[in-house]
């Protein structure tokens, strides 16, 4: 969620996602689908996630460090 905060509060591709993290998109796929099933993320469109949290990008930004995120 903090790689995707980095790339703003818009809907994004999980490819773009994933390139923050450097990794692939097929590593990132079953953490963006648990983020989707506990309601943390939505899929406005096909291929594309949004956190269901009006500004959650702009509290991650604040309360978590990018280097902190967990390697996928």
């Amino acid at each position: 969620m903090r790689a995707m905060a980095e790339l703003g509060p818009d809907a994004h591709k999980a490819a773009d996602v994933a390139e923050v993290l450097q990794k692939s998109s097929e590593q990132v796929a079953p953490f963006r689908a648990r983020l989707i099933n506990k309601g943390l993320l939505y899929t406005p469109r096909h291929g594309y996630a949004k956190f269901t949290v009006p500004q959650f990008d702009r509290f991650m930004k604040r309360f978590m460090d990018l280097d902190a995120v967990p390697p996928a």
